[in-house]
């Protein structure tokens, strides 16, 4: 049978909170109840969300978890990304509410996904959709990686994948003392991703000491191109950084 559809019902401790988040990513109330348990109902086009409140839920405690799929998750993502600003000045990449950048999983075959933590502490997860991710021209993959940029995949999958960031800036600072003649793109890469770790774990200076030290190494316009939305992202840890 075609057309099902499955709602996943998420936890968090008030369903205020929760629908003002999704509001600024572009979501709509579906539905909404205070008595006798909080529930709310939220959708964005065919992404449907729905939330029970639990009184003294503690957001940092939380197991919720789903799966989303999408034609574009560079798409989605950007759409996000302006939501956010707008509503908090700043893309929140440290704490909760949060989101990481879209980059590629070694553990979900190589699709570049992002994930949205929301105010309950619900991990959303966005992937490719399979037969968007099959479509890929086999041409267009890239050359097997350095050293550096292994050891960047696998904190990619340490801090993104299972928020364990202590683990995935040992690797990365392990990996870059290591990294001496690593390519300049790998370098920036791989700086700019502890960077936003060292936000993520509240070490605002180590932040800024990675984030200059990725933005003196000179890159080649292809190179910019390439790192594009790594770049981009240090924008986004500039303006929290001098936010303050």
């Amino acid at each position: 049978m075609a057309d099902e559809i499955t709602v996943p019902i998420l936890p968090c401790r008030s369903i205020d909170e929760v629908e003002e988040f999704y509001v600024a990513l572009g979501f709509t109330r579906t539905y909404r109840q205070v008595r006798p348990n909080p529930s709310l109902g939220l959708r964005r086009e065919d992404i449907h969300l729905q939330f029970c409140g639990i009184p003294g839920f503690v957001a940092e405690d939380s197991y919720g978890s789903c799966i989303v799929s999408v034609p574009d998750t560079g798409v989605l993502f950007h759409a996000f990304a302006e939501g956010l600003r707008s509503a908090y000045g700043k893309l929140p990449v440290s704490g909760i509410p949060r989101i990481t950048r879209p980059r590629k999983r070694k553990n979900a075959d190589d699709l570049a996904g992002f994930t949205i933590v929301d105010p309950g502490g619900n991990w959303i997860r966005v992937f490719p959709s399979s037969k968007d991710a099959s479509s890929k021209d086999a041409s267009q993959e890239e050359p097997p990686a350095g050293k550096l940029a292994t050891a960047l995949r696998n904190a990619v999958v340490v801090g993104d994948s299972k928020g364990d960031h202590r683990q995935a800036a040992k690797i990365l600072d392990g990996a870059l003392a290591r990294a001496g003649d690593a390519p300049d793109a790998e370098l920036v890469e791989a700086l700019l991703y502890r960077a936003e770790i060292a936000l993520t774990l509240s070490d605002r200076e180590r932040a800024g000491e990675l984030l200059a030290r990725a933005r003196a190494i000179p890159l080649e316009a292809a190179e910019r191109e390439r790192l594009a939305e790594a770049l981009a992202g240090a924008d986004d840890l500039e303006a929290i950084l001098s936010s303050g």
